[in-house]
């Protein structure tokens, strides 16, 4: 057994919830928590997660910031109400400055970019209020970066190429040719 995974078996309560509406995502991190030794449950909404802390108010939460039914931070407060003690991280295709501060004064106890990866998500669950968590052996380049938040605007404007262009201030052909390359390591 790892120390991360001996650690976390040794906690009083490993109970995790993982709210994501992205389904493989959700899935995949679910699947990677619990074989650390977390207790999962995975909801893919805000109402299904209020649901889940009114019912077991879990020791610990990875909550997407921005869903269809609403925003995780208000699953962060509805979790601080039941369980102050709780632990909430914030995952998000958003990453800016403005929702960074409001999760962390919502009560969330970190903030990272999606897609992150479960041993930078233990890491940010398990550190100690008075430090802050490690910085991730393995970052994304910042060409991944700048992929997934193409990625990311291009499905909410619906797979519209002329309106992701605009929205991001790109020429349309430009932005053809992005699309058509594969993801960069």
């Amino acid at each position: 057994m790892t120390d991360v995974a001996s650690h976390i078996s040794s906690l009083p309560d490993r109970s995790l919830l993982v709210m994501d509406d992205d389904a493989p995502l959700r899935t995949r991190l679910g699947r990677a928590l619990e074989s650390r030794g977390f207790e999962v449950t995975l909801v893919g909404s805000v109402s299904e997660a209020m649901d889940a802390v009114r019912s077991h108010p879990p020791a610990f939460a990875v909550l997407d910031m921005r869903l269809e039914d609403g925003n995780g931070l208000k699953v962060i407060e509805a979790l601080h109400d039941k369980r102050p003690d709780a632990k909430a991280i914030m995952l998000t295709g958003y990453g800016n400055i403005a929702t960074a501060v409001a999760a962390v004064k919502a009560g969330a106890v970190d903030y990272l970019s999606k897609p992150a990866d479960a041993d930078d998500v233990v890491k940010a669950l398990l550190a100690r209020p008075d430090e802050s968590p490690a910085p991730p052996e393995n970052p994304m380049s910042a060409d991944r970066v700048r992929w997934e938040h193409i990625q990311r605007v291009y499905e909410l404007c619906g797979h519209n190429v002329s309106e992701t262009a605009r929205r991001l201030n790109m020429h349309r052909r430009t932005l053809q040719r992005i699309l058509a390359k594969r993801a960069p390591k």
